[in-house]
């Protein structure tokens, strides 16, 4: 559990919880009674919501667990769907520019649910990834696509970036 000190009620406060993820080092930044946590991607402070947590522990786990580079990890970028604009959470790319994994991170209180999976399938069918996460922190679940045949197979994990 991580706990921030609250100025105005001169108290410290639960803001976040444990994540069934590895622990990671972060950095905190309080600033008019918003706390921000530093994206090692975007390398800025962004303000700290539950699924901005469960999005920079995800990058750290892909990053430090996954080896994952960094330049090749984007986030929170946006695309168009049937017209409509949307943002992705995370994407990493292969070298070659294509797609690799797309993440969809909601927050711990959110279910994963198959409104989930939709949104994740919607966002796939303009970026054909090979892997899909879908995590809210404390469940993951990770899929293999086919795209060629519109299939997926469920996996355990997704692959190390040096084993692709």
């Amino acid at each position: 559990m991580v706990f921030c000190f609250n100025f105005e009620e001169n108290s410290v406060v639960h803001i976040v919880q444990d994540l069934n993820f590895p622990k990671f080092e972060y950095r905190f930044k309080s600033t008019e009674n918003k706390v921000s946590i530093f994206d090692v991607i975007r390398k800025k402070f962004i303000v700290l919501q539950p699924e901005e947590w469960v999005r920079q522990h995800c990058v750290h786990f892909l990053i430090n667990n996954k080896n994952y580079p960094k330049s090749l990890i984007n986030v929170e970028k946006e695309l168009f769907i049937n017209g409509l604009k949307k943002r992705y959470d995370i994407v990493i790319f292969n070298p070659d520019g294509s797609i690799h994994l797309i993440v969809e991170c909601k927050s711990p209180s959110i279910s994963i649910n198959q409104n989930t999976f939709d949104q994740i399938a919607r966002y796939n069918l303009v970026l054909n990834s090979t892997y899909l996460m879908v995590t809210n922190g404390l469940n993951h679940y990770y899929c293999q696509m086919d795209n060629k045949e519109e299939q997926y197979s469920f996996l355990k994990t997704i692959p190390n970036y040096n084993t692709k």
